[in-house]
């Protein structure tokens, strides 16, 4: 074999796994948008933390029967690394000792994504503040804000030891989406989608001067394994979910924004973003991955063009 040979080969592997030698913490990995995300960053080649609260021996509060260990497992079968850890990550305590375990094991942290929330079930639509429970909005704020704030505080040191770190704040919707308020989705959770975004803008200033990157992103309208279960579909027939909601059919897997936070993480130019409010479907045209159907949707344009515009439903150049 000739030395031209052993290169394209070794080129060839690190185009398959172009995040091999990587370490990842996923905080909120159990299911949905963070499963999806721990997953497509498996599939690059990365080790990956997979935190939450749910395991095979407890649940959390959210009572869903997805757990953190099985997050692990789809990230080796992935291609990758999955290492499930149970941390609640309102303690910094429990935050500290994974820190310190990550920073043992390899020295290093180079991508944090803050998808903490586990907070679907205080959400209370088309209800004014003075009508919602306020335990359940402070509640939120802790699980969506305090949560990331506490890990950040925590792995940052981590993080910022090396350059070209990234961290990703998840959220719902972008900084445009969400300029507006939209009184449906109640003050608390408004509150909470917009501070996450503010997190990335934040942390995006602290951190570049160490040659590292913080964004904020959201998915599109996740099919999440709740959001499934509510229209009596799977990831295979979801398609049916549109006779109930003619919208339902902008909606994305959660490999969709995992193929962006590994887009991102693969970018060697990933610093263009620094503080950036970002979402799958944007980046999706700029790194040219796709849905695992194959699709591009452009959920948010669709969002706000089709959906907020009061049109009947149809995704025709949309994805």
């Amino acid at each position: 074999m000739s030395e031209n040979t052993t290169d394209d080969t070794t080129g060839a592997a690190r185009a398959e796994k172009p995040l091999a030698g990587t370490v990842a913490l996923v905080a909120g990995a159990t299911r949905a948008a963070g499963r999806g995300i721990a997953v497509e960053l498996g599939a690059a080649g990365a080790t990956v933390y997979a935190t939450g609260r749910t395991t095979r021996e407890r649940r959390s509060e959210v009572n869903r029967p997805e757990t953190i260990e099985e997050t692990a497992e789809l990230v080796t079968a992935a291609g990758g690394e999955g290492i499930a850890v149970p941390v609640d990550h309102l303690d910094p305590a429990q935050v500290e000792r994974l820190v310190e375990r990550i920073d043992a094991d390899h020295g290093r942290l180079d991508v944090l994504v803050n998808d903490i929330w586990g907070a679907d079930h205080l959400i209370k639509f088309r209800r004014k503040l003075w009508d919602l429970p306020l335990e359940d909005g402070l509640r939120m704020f802790r699980l969506a804000l305090d949560s990331h704030a506490i890990t950040s505080h925590r792995a940052l040191p981590l993080l910022i030891r090396n350059p070209g770190g990234l961290v990703v704040e998840m959220t719902d919707g972008t900084a445009e989406s969400n300029a507006a308020y939209r009184w449906e989705t109640g003050f608390f959770y408004d509150i909470a989608k917009w501070a996450v975004i503010r997190m990335g803008l934040a942390l995006s200033e602290e951190i570049k001067e160490h040659g590292c990157t913080a964004v904020s992103l959201t998915p599109g309208w996740l099919r999440s394994e709740a959001m499934l279960e509510n229209y009596g579909v799977t990831e295979d027939n979801w398609l049916e979910g549109t006779r109930i909601a003619g919208h339902f059919a902008i909606s994305e897997s959660p490999a969709f924004v995992g193929r962006a936070v590994a887009a991102l993480a693969a970018d060697p130019d990933r610093a263009r973003w620094n503080g950036r409010s970002l979402s799958s479907g944007g980046l999706a045209q700029v790194y040219g991955f796709t849905d695992a159907d194959g699709s591009r949707p452009d959920a948010w344009r669709y969002i706000e063009e089709v959906q907020w515009a009061g049109k009947p439903a149809d995704v025709t150049g949309y994805r």
